[in-house]
């Protein structure tokens, strides 16, 4: 006869403990190892192998440990918990630590049953963090069982990492690159939708129609969009515009998918509102219908949005729980080390006198071209416009930009009319801020529309290709003396051209000529998304304090198919504009890449190059960029520059040049009655566009979740869960206790290194795991650092961090083993003779474990998760007295004052263990209080969601495991002690 055994219970079998699992049936018991992880978990037949019921056992008298013993025991246990019993069942299972307020979207979700969030906060935030908190624990809960990310396709791959890397999700990459293999391995009328249960989905892919089509038939039940702004239009979008049109698609296929109401829906962008009332309220309607026609201008309706819609600027979460926030103390305190600011400045460069004669020549072409095409009709006039543009942005750009443009056909060539020119010439030859889609924006454009041009062009082409090289190139000679002082005081640039031609070169070029210790690569459009992160992670490897020289420096060339999306504060802590973008915007597109959290330096170096005397760049950024910088300045935040705002003044820029060359004067520019009114217009739209982003700041100001509330779910967590701190000093005395060198510095950052050469084996071997085999067998130095942002080979200072979680393992069953050869750092026994207590008082390390039942949309839920927590009394076991818990986490930062003698120690803690049975009582008592506490936790989350609450239970499991015992004695004439304990 078998027995039954119930979730939670302990069972002994393969020579092992395990914990009983509720997916148990009286035929088949699903275990998990005690103390182990999910990927652990087994299944055991009971009519063929041996299974039998099993108690923890107690400590052993004669295994006694130091006054550190009960800490180091007790951060290694919660270290490895991954399945916390509090109501956010995601948090112990993660590699990440969020910040605090990124916890506020999780909160906000929680309380809806369906959920649906537009969550705007600023570029480097971690938007992507909130999201994938969001997806985990709507997976853990049940809530959802499959997930889809919708990204422009140069964000996959970053997506998939992050998904894999921090949150355990293993996601299917569907582009059109991988569509086809996809495909080949689906059954008969089976969607690949529906094979992987998670997928991330190029935006672009998904518009074809048969695509389109199986996504909505087969959509899982919770979706992320990605720069959600771009899927949406607005009502008086241009016809026949490119990235209008694409938006239009998007539109259209969000609409149907967030018509589901019980479909989860994620939307991110840190730009909801650009400029137009309509877009935006498209984008709140696909969160909710309702919310597309709501007063915004109402207390109510702003309340009503505000359950839906968070949007932080840096300024917002910087320092955050703090008595500004409405707390009593600082105790909670979170302090974010964004970039405190951007040193930036403008760097002018001359032409040389060949260069400006090219120059001159083909503005001279361009004025001929211009001037013919537009006798010649509209559609000409337009295709030559279009060409020029490319032409002069190619000659400004570099030698070789100008060669390559100067001998390619125009792209607006092929058009047969004239708004058919603009569709074609625009997104080649503008900067749009809209246009999402920047793959295959950096290829050089065309400039040649007509056999007769022909001659000429090839003639310039050839004079451009003859400047190649630093006597010539002025601009080269420049960026190389800019660079070699970001070099000498230790910045890590990336520099920024428009055009692969320019990128390549300036590759070329620069080679040999920052020093012998300086690391240069090229990242374009010519490469895949994942070639571009694969170049990236090689030149940093190849550089710094991973090729074992913090002396080598790295420099990185790219193009804008790395201005949006891609994360590189890791690498990099400076920017250099070579070619000035035609919109302010991108430039802060192309320093939000470095400018974000995880950047190390306190400020990030900007320098932006111009040519003085091209006669364009100086226009463009005395008019464009002085404005944007002027209301950055004024509202402490950036606005994104209309594209009609950056095209009317870029359009009016080279309308001057080809009348009047490049010595026109700014001041003409502006006196020009044809020209006055478009920028008075220009002005007022930029205005606007300011202005409501400053009200938007206070209007769709984040109320619905206050910061009490995170403070009291983030002083829950880190009691179950240990915050940084502990972390630290647990890393620490560990390391050290473990035979590894340790350097701190203790210059008040936190940070330290340690080799782990001198380490057990076992050790080794998990941090090779984690930090790299060649990291370890080389015995290089750890970096582990205070920030949860950290680059390959260091290791983060957090209980999520893969290095920690190897260092807790080892301690922890270390411990629990006593013939573990080697340092044993932690001990389940001690006996502390301390000036901390008066009275005989004895510290437990108890594990508790937990049979949740929680209902969702899907069903019952059944799972089982555990707590440690710190129980100390006073005096014998038969006349314990209680303290509260503070007290008993007090006794961790006891210190021995007096040596304790060895048999009163082995007298002491033997009669603590043989009192354990008189403990069972209250143990059981507290356990059942935790439970209740778990429990109004849970409801307290779930508050607005009564549906869920309803059946929720949180039954504890007895009995509660007794890891360790610690006695602390008073410090006392040694007679007296032994007369009234021995």
């Amino acid at each position: 006869m078998s027995l039954t055994y119930t979730a939670g219970s302990l069972v002994a079998a393969r020579g092992r403990e395990w914990v009983v699992l509720p997916e148990s049936a009286s035929d088949m018991l699903v275990l998990r190892p005690l103390g182990g992880s999910e990927d652990d978990i087994a299944a055991v037949f009971p009519a063929f192998e041996d299974v039998r019921p099993a108690e923890f056992a107690a400590p052993s008298p004669t295994d006694l440990g130091d006054q550190r013993a009960a800490g180091l025991l007790r951060t290694a246990l919660r270290i490895g918990f991954r399945s916390g019993a509090g109501p956010f069942r995601s948090l112990a299972s993660i590699a990440v630590e969020p910040r605090a307020y990124q916890l506020v979207p999780l909160l906000m979700a929680l309380r809806q049953r369906t959920v649906r969030l537009l969550i705007s906060d600023d570029v480097g935030i971690g938007k992507t963090v909130e999201a994938g908190l969001i997806v985990k624990e709507l997976l853990a809960q049940g809530e959802a069982t499959r997930l889809a990310v919708l990204c422009s396709p140069s964000l996959a791959e970053q997506w998939q990492g992050e998904l894999r890397e921090k949150f355990g999700i293993d996601a299917e990459l569907v582009l059109a690159s991988t569509v086809t293999r996809l495909e080949r391995g689906l059954e008969l009328g089976q969607s690949l939708f529906d094979k992987h249960p998670y997928t991330i989905i190029s935006t672009d892919f998904i518009k074809s129609t048969r695509h389109r089509e199986d996504f909505v038939r087969n959509c899982p039940d919770l979706v992320i969009v990605d720069e959600a702004h771009s899927c949406v239009a607005a009502d008086d979008a241009a016809q026949g515009n490119v990235s209008s049109s694409s938006n239009q698609l998007r539109y259209e296929l969000l609409r149907r998918i967030s018509a589901d109401a019980d479909r989860h829906l994620l939307l991110l962008t840190a730009t909801p509102h650009s400029g137009k009332e309509s877009a935006f309220r498209n984008l709140l309607g696909l969160v909710r219908p309702e919310l597309a026609t709501l007063n915004l201008e109402t207390p109510s309706g702003r309340a009503s949005l505000a359950e839906y819609f968070v949007a932080r600027k840096r300024a917002d979460v910087r320092t955050y729980l703090t008595k500004e926030d409405g707390l009593s103390d600082d105790s909670l305190a979170e302090r974010t080390a964004f970039p405190s600011d951007r040193w930036t400045k403008d760097e002018p460069y001359k032409l040389s006198l060949a260069y400006r004669a090219l120059l001159d020549d083909a503005i001279a072409y361009a004025r001929d071209r211009v001037q013919s095409a537009g006798e010649q009709g509209k559609r000409e006039a337009r295709v030559a416009w279009w060409s020029v543009i490319a032409l002069l942005r190619s000659m400004v750009s570099s030698p070789a930009a100008a060669a390559q443009t100067l001998k390619t056909r125009s792209e607006s060539a092929a058009a047969r009319t004239a708004q058919e020119a603009d569709v074609l010439g625009a997104p080649v030859a503008a900067d749009s801020a809209e246009n999402d889609r920047l793959e295959g924006m950096d290829v050089a454009p065309g400039a040649a529309e007509s056999e007769e041009a022909g001659a000429r062009l090839l003639e310039l082409s050839q004079r451009a290709a003859g400047l190649i090289g630093s006597a010539e190139d002025a601009k080269l000679k420049a960026l190389t003396k800019h660079l070699k002082s970001l070099i000498a005081e230790g910045y890590h640039p990336i520099v920024f051209c428009r055009y692969i031609p320019t990128a390549e070169y300036l590759a070329t070029q620069l080679d040999g000529k920052l020093g012998k210790k300086t690391k240069i690569a090229a990242v374009t459009g010519t490469l895949s998304p994942q070639q571009r992160l694969e170049r990236i992670e090689q030149l940093a490897a190849e550089s710094g304090e991973e090729a074992g020289d913090p002396a080598v420096r790295r420099v990185l060339i790219a193009t804008d198919c790395l201005s949006e999306g891609v994360n590189l504060q890791h690498h990099f802590d400076a920017v250099v504009h070579y070619d000035l973008a035609w919109n302010p915007t991108r430039h802060d597109q192309r320093e939000g890449r470095v400018d974000r959290y995880g950047q190390k330096r306190d400020q990030v170096r900007v320098i932006t190059m111009f040519g003085e005397d091209n006669g364009i760049d100086g226009k463009v950024l005395e008019v464009l960029f002085a404005k944007h910088r002027q209301i950055k300045k004024d509202l402490g935040i950036s606005v994104s520059v209309p594209d009609e705002t950056a095209s009317g003044v870029t359009d009016a820029v080279v309308e001057w040049l080809l009348l009047h060359g490049r010595q026109g004067s700014q001041e003409s520019l502006f006196e020009l009655d044809s020209h006055q009114e478009s920028f008075d217009r220009i002005e007022r739209e930029w205005s606007s566009a300011a202005e409501r982003e400053k009200t938007s700041q206070s209007k769709y100001a984040q109320r619905s979740i206050h910061p009490e509330e995170v403070a009291r779910e983030v002083a829950a967590v880190r009691a179950a869960l240990g915050g940084a701190d502990e972390v630290r000093d647990f890393a620490l005395e560990a390391l050290r206790d473990l035979d590894a060198v340790v350097r701190d510095p203790r210059d008040g950052s936190g940070d330290f290194n340690a080799q782990a050469g001198g380490a057990p084996a076992g050790l080794r071997d998990a941090l090779a795991a984690t930090l790299g085999g060649r990291l370890i067998e080389e015995d290089r130095q750890i970096p582990f650092r205070t920030t949860p942002a950290v680059g390959r080979g260091e290791a983060a200072l957090v209980r999520t961090d893969p290095a920690i979680g190897a260092i807790a393992s080892y301690v922890l069953d270390s411990a629990l083993d006593a013939k573990t050869p080697g340092p044993r750092p932690a001990r389940r026994c001690g006996v502390v003779t301390t000036d901390a207590v008066t009275i005989r008082t004895t510290l437990l390390l108890v594990r508790y474990r937990f049979h949740l039942t929680l209902p969702s949309r899907t069903g019952e839920r059944q799972l089982v998760a555990e707590d440690a927590r710190l129980l100390a009394y006073e005096g014998m076991p038969s006349r314990a007295r209680w303290l509260d818990d503070e007290a008993a986490a007090a006794l961790l930062a006891a210190r021995a004052s007096a040596n304790t003698h060895e048999q009163l120690a082995r007298n002491q803690i033997g009669r603590a263990l043989d009192g354990l049975p008189d403990l069972a009582g209250h143990l059981t008592e507290y356990g059942t209080s935790l439970a209740a506490e778990l429990d109004a936790s849970h409801r307290r989350v779930r508050k607005a969601n009564e549906e869920i609450v309803r059946g929720l239970k949180v039954v504890p499991q007895e009995p509660a495991d007794v890891l360790g015992v610690y006695v602390y004695l008073p410090q006392q004439p040694a007679s007296t002690v032994s007369g009234a304990e021995a």
